[in-house]
């Protein structure tokens, strides 16, 4: 017979277990609610990144997630061919970051008014160029009237192409343009099929090393060619911190990539598939450092899309001051 102090006990016993299953319940509960709500707080930057360039690089290196990981935001990597589909990508919200040149901007804000420039790399006029065949008998501008000049339409190389000719008093009404991506311009110069051929790097380094093409003239003394980065205005101004943090990387990166340019040249050789010799040369003409975009950067992107309006290449005039980050990225 079970006494009463037996069946307290037991009773005591039981209210205990289930008290605390009870509590084990309400604490997986709060655990439960605790990890959604933090997975509802985390934020998805996604950047678009091309090939080659400074993203590539920030991505290879995975500084940058354990950065913005403290914040609440994940890193998500989208690839594209090239600047004007990146910026279409970022128009239709498939990314909310990315880098492009200075012309594919200028067609994206006239069609994308919600597209801010967030920062850039200082300027690297020498990273593009105006080339010819090695044993071409054109020596000067004044020799290309009346060619065959290749170039991407609407590109940073279509404005230098302008500059070069307006130095020279010459328009493109005295050469013969032949609009073409890099890849198909490549195969048109090596064939004859072209006279000449403006081309960006690592296209151009690669031109140089692989088929001893020769400079006629770079962008030195007539462009800026900046690189620019870029994102949607509502992801920018709603995440200022976060893009703080992936602008003074993107710094941070600019310094270690001119500090140990062999081994960006080896971390790049992979993605873009050119030898280590094409990269070294492309990137000794990059502009290292990034930084907000200044008074004076947006002034000279403004030459070039007004430069751009002018030959109808964009249905609107422009103010690129409409489209640059305001106060997000000071301190």
């Amino acid at each position: 017979m079970t006494s009463p102090i037996h069946r307290s006990w037991a009773t005591y016993t039981l209210l205990a277990a289930g008290l605390a299953s009870v509590i084990g319940i309400a604490g997986c509960a709060k655990e439960t609610e605790q990890q959604d709500t933090t997975k509802q707080q985390t934020t998805t930057l996604s950047i678009g990144f091309q090939k080659y360039g400074i993203l590539p690089i920030v991505k290879a290196k995975g500084e940058l997630e354990k950065s913005l990981a403290a914040q609440g935001v994940h890193v998500k990597w989208v690839e594209f061919p090239a600047g004007p589909q990146l910026l279409e990508g970022l128009n239709v919200g498939s990314v909310v970051f990315g880098e492009a040149g200075e012309a594919p901007p200028i067609f994206a804000q006239a069609a994308n008014p919600n597209l801010v420039y967030v920062a850039n790399q200082p300027p690297a006029p020498t990273a593009e160029a105006l080339i010819v065949q090695k044993d071409s008998t054109i020596r000067s501008i004044q020799d290309l009237k009346g060619k065959r000049i290749a170039l991407n339409k609407g590109s940073n190389v279509h404005y230098l192409l302008l500059k070069l000719l307006e130095a020279n008093k010459l328009s493109l009404n005295d050469i013969q343009p032949v609009y073409l991506p890099p890849s198909d311009a490549r195969a048109a110069f090596e064939k004859g099929a072209v006279d000449a051929w403006v081309i960006w790097d690592p296209f151009f380094a690669a031109a140089q090393h692989q088929i001893h093409a020769r400079v006629l003239a770079s962008g030195e003394h007539l462009v800026n060619n900046h690189q620019f980065y870029l994102a949607d205005r509502k992801f920018a101004e709603s995440h200022p911190e976060a893009l703080k943090t992936l602008v003074s990387t993107l710094n941070q990166t600019t310094d270690w990539v001119k500090n140990h340019p062999n081994d960006a040249a080896k971390l790049l050789e992979k993605p873009t598939g050119l030898g280590f010799d094409v990269l070294k040369t492309s990137i000794s003409r990059m502009g290292f450092g990034v930084q907000p975009i200044s008074a004076q950067v947006a002034k000279e992107q403004q030459y070039v899309a007004d430069a751009f309006f002018a030959q109808k290449l964009i249905p609107k005039q422009l103010v690129i001051q409409d489209a640059v980050l305001k106060n997000q990225l000071k301190k």
